[in-house]
C-alpha cells in the first residue's frame, strides 16, 4: 500500500516564501520558454507542400475506401431485408 506524505502547514512563512518567489519562478519559466523556442525549426515551403499533398491524398484514399465499404454493406443489408421479407 502507498503511504501518504505528511505535510506540515503550521509554518506561515512557507506561504510567504512561495509568494515572494513568484516573480523569480516566472522569470525562470520565461527563460526556459525562450530557450525551447530557439530550438523550434520552421518547415520550409517545400516541406509544407509535400506534407499537405500527402494529407490530401490520404483523405481521398480513406474517403474512397469508406465509400466502397458503405456500398458493400448497404447492398448486403438490402439483400438481407429482401430475403427476410420474402420468407
Amino acid at each position: 500500500m502507498a503511504k501518504a506524505a505528511v505535510v506540515e502547514t503550521n509554518d506561515s512563512s512557507s506561504g510567504l516564501q512561495r509568494v515572494a518567489s513568484g516573480p523569480e519562478r516566472l522569470t525562470s519559466f520565461l527563460k526556459d520558454v525562450r530557450e525551447e523556442m530557439r530550438k523550434v525549426v520552421t518547415p520550409t515551403r517545400a516541406e509544407v507542400q509535400s506534407t499537405t499533398i500527402v494529407v490530401i491524398a490520404t483523405v481521398f484514399i480513406f474517403a474512397a475506401y469508406f465509400e466502397i465499404v458503405d456500398l458493400i454493406l448497404g447492398r448486403g443489408v438490402d439483400q438481407l431485408f429482401v430475403y427476410l421479407t420474402k420468407h
